[in-house]
């Protein structure tokens, strides 16, 4: 049974830091694409940043790159998000998801966490 488990989410002043982390059970990170969405209340599901398999690549939606890495610990089986100079707008709930293919398509990916909140405070 695959189990992911978000932590690391918390209330923070805007400009200010968090890293997020994704841990792993039942499914090999490294062999899997992994992806970091959010939703904000009201608002859709969106697709904030995912890091590939085997041969790990990166890809970010526009409004975070620059400020938000993602990176993965194969030891430990967890991917994290780094997220720097946070605004108000960052303020959601975050999940993590796992999947097959490199897609910022929620569709794309069949096992997710339960989430963990971040509000930006300005």
């Amino acid at each position: 049974q695959v189990q992911l488990v978000e932590s690391g989410g918390g209330l923070v002043q805007a400009g200010g830091f968090l890293r997020l982390s994704c841990a792993a059970s039942g499914r090999t990170v490294s062999y899997y694409n992994v992806g970091w969405f959010r939703q904000a209340p009201g608002n859709e599901r969106e697709f904030v940043a995912g890091i590939t398999g085997t041969f790990p690549d990166t890809y970010y939606t526009d409004s975070v790159k620059g400020r938000f890495t993602i990176s993965r610990d194969n030891a430990k089986n967890t991917v994290y998000l780094q997220m720097r100079n946070l605004k108000s707008e960052d303020t959601a709930v975050y999940y993590c998801a796992t999947g097959t293919s490199a897609s910022r398509n929620i569709n794309e990916y069949d096992y997710w966490g339960q989430g963990t909140q971040v509000t930006v405070s300005s």
